[in-house]
């Protein structure tokens, strides 16, 4: 029983740290995500500002 048990003790623990990992990965994508489309949409409304400050 004890040889069954340490391989299926030590598979656990490292699934269960590289599924913490990936959480960790998303948790940081979707920052960067927003923050990358509040930039885009920022750099936008600059451009439209551009060209609608031209046309005067």
């Amino acid at each position: 029983m004890k040889k069954l048990t340490t391989p299926l003790f030590l598979s656990l623990c490292v699934l269960l740290s590289s599924c913490d990992a990936i959480v960790g990965i998303f948790k940081a994508g979707a920052a960067v995500g927003i923050f990358a489309v509040i930039v885009v949409i920022a750099v936008i409304i600059w451009v439209i500002s551009l060209f609608r400050g031209r046309s005067n």
